[in-house]
């Protein structure tokens, strides 16, 4: 009845809280683990707990888990946003997975997820670590084109593709 509903209320909020606190604390080792709790516990996974546990993965370069939670994400018919999409791309530019990046780039570009700065300055990174200077000079001309002036994550990574070209 009601009192179970607010129990169960309650745990994915103190849930919640905790997976925060863990990726907050960069302890993504705990966040995942935390999550799959959760997951056997049948809390309610929302996007909040998801973009949690995915900037965990962000935060640990762990592109993989990041993917697999996005993947989950599709499953229960959640729509990814922004940050999210965000934090996935992150998690494979630190991963050093340049071509999955601009492929989670470009996937969230055709399925409408508004693009933000964020998003572009991720995959300008990931260029950049990639050594792809052309890619990374295409995306931040592509800001112009969309209206959003770039930030200086997106700058420095866009100059510093092109000081890695020679």
């Amino acid at each position: 009845g009601a009192m179970a509903q607010s129990q169960a209320r309650s745990n994915a909020i103190t849930f919640s809280a905790a997976l925060s606190a863990c990726e907050k604390g960069g302890e993504w080792e705990k966040a995942m683990q935390l999550f799959r709790f959760m997951a056997q516990q049948r809390v309610e996974l929302d996007l909040t707990i998801f973009g949690t546990a995915i900037n965990a993965c962000r935060r640990g370069g762990r592109w993989e888990d990041a993917l697999q939670l996005l993947s989950m994400m599709s499953k229960r018919f959640l729509e990814s946003n922004t940050i999210i999409i965000s934090a996935a791309i992150s998690s494979c530019e630190r991963g050093g997975e340049l071509e999955r990046a601009l492929k989670l780039f470009s996937m969230a570009v055709q399925s409408k997820v508004e693009s933000n700065k964020i998003m572009f300055s991720a995959a300008i990174s990931a260029c950049e670590k990639g050594g792809e200077w052309k890619k990374a000079l295409t995306l931040f001309n592509a800001m112009s084109q969309k209206q959003l002036e770039p930030d200086t994550v997106s700058c420095n990574a866009a100059i510093s593709a092109c000081e890695k070209a020679g």
